[in-house]
């Protein structure tokens, strides 16, 4: 039986991000997912490493990979529509999930059971703290975004930075892990290449 899964996953290279931003250099989902990926991951080692946390990284990982794939078929909808106010975030949840539903369906039935436990979330405590660690790398994957933009010049990103700055030194209060990787990584991201070789 012919599945249809990874072909229309692979077209996350096509859906661009910040649709209302001028960008210096355009950003697709794919990059953005890997690095949520790497980020989400780094931040679970941290925080099993450096906070006595017992989180399974590599799970976190892979839902950083696939975290925003329902985008395929809703196309990326601006922050500032997104969040406008609690019913269109409640009505964008839904529209997700349909969508996140479509993608698992194109599964074989054998296989689906596996990719269901990615993108759908279970109630346990460690789960959802799981996913508040995505959801971190996702906003330090923004605010990544936000000083590459403003270091080639662009102040197009300024405000967006400064809301995101905001949110992660709130995440960080609970989350320490955020608070780590704000003061240990995210500086290297406003050097050249040989300030960091």
């Amino acid at each position: 039986m012919e599945s249809h899964f990874f072909a229309t996953v692979s077209r996350m290279k096509y859906i661009e991000r910040w649709a209302l931003m001028r960008s210096s250099r355009p950003e697709n989902l794919s990059e953005h997912s890997l690095e949520v990926a790497m980020i989400a991951h780094a931040l679970c080692v941290i925080g099993n490493v450096r906070y006595g946390r017992s989180l399974d990284a590599e799970k976190a990982a892979l839902i950083g990979l696939y975290h925003d794939a329902s985008e395929i078929i809703t196309g990326d909808m601006p922050t500032p529509v997104k969040y406008f106010n609690a019913d269109i975030r409640s009505a964008y949840k839904e529209v997700e999930t349909v969508a996140n539903d479509r993608l698992l369906s194109q599964l074989p039935e054998d296989l689906r059971p596996t990719y269901e436990a990615i993108f759908h979330k279970k109630k346990t405590e460690e789960e959802l703290l799981l996913r508040r660690m995505v959801k971190a790398a996702d906003k330090l994957s923004a605010f990544i975004k936000c000083i590459e933009e403003e270091r080639s010049g662009n102040q197009e990103f300024r405000t967006a930075k400064e809301g995101t700055e905001r949110t992660l030194m709130e995440m960080s209060e609970e989350l320490p892990e955020v608070r780590d990787f704000l003061t240990e990584f995210i500086p290297s991201y406003g050097k050249t290449l040989d300030e960091l070789t």
